[in-house]
């Protein structure tokens, strides 16, 4: 018997820039990053180089027939809903793109590329002049800050400077311009989207990674996927830039030189979320099953999982209401659901910036004897003391949980466990932390068997 098809329709978007051999930057980038989007892709190479982590060894522009027998082949079989360009290489196939570009009536994201993150040329410099044209065909330009120096003499220094480029693209005809702030010296990476009505700016925290080949061609794939599946450009450029974001921040260890990073980061979270409250119900049936009554505190114990690439409390999956003590041991108060914890969840957010693998904790009740039943964990168990958080950083809402997490893993790295003293008249907690379920279980069941017997 054969089985009938389901046939589902996507939206499409295309490609037209450059190979890497390596997989991290160019149409390869291009490709996996529309199709964690949801959008089907397309391509129109523009020339082969040979590349990887560590650097551009050669390259071979394609001739310019061949590039628009590729663009024609697309745009005659399929409803393109928008166009990225990357590597584009000599001044014939930007003038070439440019002509095919101006019949075009979809959205365009025209991504400069001039030159590598490794430092290699990708760009003629006959060809910079050339790019007038095509930027006065885009929907969005998005130079880094050496691209925008090329393209109208301001070099950009901070988020000022950028506008000022910004508003330079937009007299040359492009309806906005999208300044990536990685290359300026700012202690946030601020992006600077400048459009006719004005300009917003887009700061988020600076990832400590050289592993970001890639992420231009990444972050315009991003934005022309989702101008494809019918954004508003505002929108667009603001969740591309927080797929890019976590795709730098979660990179991924290949090859010999910085790594690249994960196009599909953000895909892999989103599956995993079902799997991780099912560990999360898991957990809870076991603590259950052992009667913790003896570790769940006076505000209710709760268990926290963090979907692999959490970058949010919504990203994390807790009991609802917390676990409270009964008079048969403990239970749930209702079910696990992303979202339902605050304290400890921030607290596992926290300590990830620290120890990214960590995924799962707990909060325990603390006092004597249960700072006695720590020792029996062969792992390290720190502290911090809320009385100690200095005023400034007790005046941002939300950091407490930051600057416990810092002093607890300056003293160790992977710690099992982290005493919180509390605030002047409040409970103190201890949080078990661990990579994994089971390593949690183990680890709150040592405790709670050397706290019976201490009893």
């Amino acid at each position: 018997m054969s089985r009938q098809p389901a046939p589902q329709s996507r939206p499409v978007a295309l490609t037209v820039a450059g190979s890497d051999s390596g997989g991290g930057a160019g149409v390869q980038a291009d490709i996996k990053t529309m199709e964690a989007h949801g959008v089907f892709a397309t391509s129109a190479l523009t020339a082969v180089t040979a590349q990887n982590t560590r650097g551009v060894e050669r390259s071979h522009v394609l001739p310019t027939a061949e590039i628009d027998a590729q663009i024609d082949a697309v745009l005659d079989d399929f409803e393109v809903g928008a166009i990225k360009t990357g590597m584009l290489a000599t001044g014939e196939v930007v003038e070439l793109v440019a002509d095919r570009l101006a019949a075009y009536d979809g959205s365009i994201v025209i991504d400069p590329v001039m030159v590598a993150t490794s430092g290699d040329r990708l760009l003629e410099p006959e060809a910079e002049a050339a790019y007038e044209a095509l930027i006065g065909e885009a929907t969005v330009v998005t130079p880094n800050a050496d691209e925008a120096a090329v393209l109208t003499g301001t070099d950009p220094e901070d988020a000022d400077d950028a506008r000022e480029a910004g508003e330079a693209l937009v007299g040359m005809g492009a309806e906005a311009a999208l300044l990536k702030g990685g290359h300026l010296p700012t202690e946030d990476v601020q992006d600077v989207l400048v459009t006719d009505a004005g300009s917003r700016v887009f700061e988020h925290a600076r990832v400590d990674t050289e592993a970001t080949h890639g992420s231009g061609c990444t972050l315009g794939s991003a934005i022309a996927a989702r101008l494809a599946r019918g954004e508003a450009l505002d929108g667009a450029v603001a969740g591309a830039l927080d797929f890019m974001e976590r795709a730098v921040r979660y990179p991924l260890a290949v090859g010999e030189g910085p790594g690249s990073i994960h196009h599909l980061a953000a895909l892999r979270n989103r599956a995993a979320r079902e799997p991780t409250a099912e560990e999360v119900q898991e957990i809870v049936e076991r603590f259950v099953a052992a009667d913790l009554r003896g570790l769940v505190p006076e505000v209710g114990l709760n268990v926290v999982g963090a979907t692999p690439y959490a970058e949010g409390v919504s990203e994390t999956a807790a009991v609802e209401g917390r676990i409270t003590k009964t008079m048969s041991g403990i239970a749930p108060n209702r079910g696990v659901r992303f979202g339902a914890s605050s304290h400890v969840a921030r607290f596992l957010l926290s300590a990830r910036e620290f120890a990214p693998d960590l995924r799962y904790a707990v909060n325990c009740r603390f006092d004597e004897d249960v700072e006695g039943a720590l020792d029996a964990l062969d792992a390290p168990v720190t502290e911090f003391d809320r009385a100690a958080e200095p005023e400034d950083v007790k005046a941002k809402e939300g950091s407490t949980m930051g600057w416990g997490a810092r002093q607890a893993f300056d003293v160790a790295e992977t710690p099992a466990a982290v005493i919180d003293r509390g605030e002047v008249g409040k409970e103190a907690i201890v949080k078990l932390v661990a990579p994994d379920p089971e390593t949690l279980i183990e680890r709150t069941l040592t405790v709670h068997g050397a706290l019976d017997e201490t009893v």
